[in-house]
């Protein structure tokens, strides 16, 4: 089964785009929800992160308190260092788990780090979705309320659009209207299930 890598800058559209991707009947892994699962109430990981960080980084129902949480390992790299060893092979492990249990004719491994974070070694093929700098401002602050200095320091942490152009095997430029994006996932779609009945002949 090809695993096709969905990735691009924030405010890009990945989500609007692994969306119509499911709905076209595609099992979509996505890391956000893998990084989620493996430090939930009950999780082995949130157990060593509150002995590491004290019982402040939980909220009263004993779930994370993200915002906590990032708030230290932002400040201190060697505390990010430590976190980042802990869950990112678990995130990994939950992600692997994830896109062997899928039974479409291929399946998607949704990401916002996946180049940066050595997923793309999962992927047999990486799609970008690609805007310019400019839109991603212009979409970001107008969807999560960020200022534009806020949105322009996310991009400048990701990786830098052009190196990220480069890794790509397809791209969707996604600088016009849902529709647009819809068709050009419609012409991916096609193109991944032929991939998926070659594998299988």
């Amino acid at each position: 089964m090809p695993i096709i890598g969905v990735t691009g800058g924030i405010g890009s559209g990945k989500s609007a785009a692994t969306d119509e991707f499911n709905r076209l009947g595609i099992t979509i892994v996505d890391a956000d929800v893998a990084a989620r699962t493996v430090v939930a109430k009950g999780k082995p990981a949130l157990k060593e992160i509150a002995n590491r960080f004290g019982q402040d980084i939980l909220l009263t129902s004993g779930e994370l308190d993200r915002a906590a949480l990032r708030s230290i390992v932002f400040k201190d790299s060697s505390q990010r260092k430590w976190l980042e060893e802990l869950t990112h092979p678990l995130i990994r492990q939950e992600i692997i788990q994830g896109l062997q249990e899928a039974k479409s004719p291929y399946v998607i491994l949704a990401s916002p780090l996946l180049l940066e974070s050595g997923q793309n070694t999962l992927v047999d093929i990486t799609l970008v979705v690609d805007v310019p700098v400019e839109l991603q401002i212009e979409r970001t602050t107008s969807r999560d309320n960020n200022s534009p200095a806020q949105v322009q320091a996310i991009i400048e942490a990701q990786l830098p659009r052009q190196e990220r152009l480069k890794l790509a095997t397809h791209v969707i430029v996604n600088d016009k209207d849902l529709t647009h994006l819809h068709r050009e996932v419609a012409k991916f779609h096609e193109i991944y299930l032929t991939m998926s009945q070659v594998n299988e002949s």
